[in-house]
């Protein structure tokens, strides 16, 4: 729960000078959505300077408007939900127009997207940090906010290392690293029709 606040409360400066664009997934964890408006508020971000969306509509409705190279209105937007579902889907949408996603190392660090891993939950999720960064498509775990900021400073100052994770990306996904459900199903039809 604060890892990210004070990962927010660091980029303050990029924020509002434009630099960096935040589309902040709250889910529908009540405390999160509450702790991350908090955090903006503390920032001098107030609701009017910030765009919320709470449904799966507005999800769609700002990734097609991104996949067509237009930029989102605010510098951060926040998704918060009342509902599980769009709180989960969200995410899975978005990553189609991140540059960068970051995430606990989660399942999400088996996402084709480039990936800035932050301080894992339980213990079990530090082998998929290792995991992407064996891939070449993510960091290791960053532990501390500081790191962080270091990271996606590094990332935009310096585009060729968003450009070396995307060209892994596109490696992996020939070499079928990313299709483990799409495979799965197959076998299971497979044998099915045994």
């Amino acid at each position: 729960k604060s890892f990210v606040p004070s990962l927010l409360k660091k980029l303050k400066e990029p924020i509002l000078a434009g630099k960096i664009q935040v589309l902040l997934n709250a889910g529908d964890h009540a405390h999160m959505i509450e702790a991350f408006v908090e955090t903006l508020a503390s920032m001098g971000i107030t609701a009017k300077d910030y765009k919320t969306i709470d449904s799966i509509a507005g999800v769609h409705e700002i990734t097609k408007k991104l996949i067509k190279g237009g930029e989102p209105t605010h510098a951060v937007t926040l998704f918060a939900f009342p509902d599980y579902f769009p709180a989960v889907a969200a995410t899975d949408i978005l990553t189609r127009v991140a540059d960068v996603l970051v995430t606990k190392p989660s399942e999400l660090a088996f996402y084709p997207v480039p990936k800035l891993h932050i301080r894992r939950v339980g213990d079990h999720e530090a082998f998929s940090a290792l995991r992407a960064s064996e891939l070449g498509d993510g960091t290791l775990e960053i532990r501390e906010v500081d790191e962080a900021v270091q990271w996606l400073d590094l990332m935009r100052r310096n585009p060729d290392l968003l450009s070396t994770f995307n060209d892994q990306i596109i490696s992996n996904n020939r070499q079928g690293v990313y299709s483990g459900c799409k495979q799965a199903v197959e076998l299971a039809l497979e044998l099915a029709k045994h």
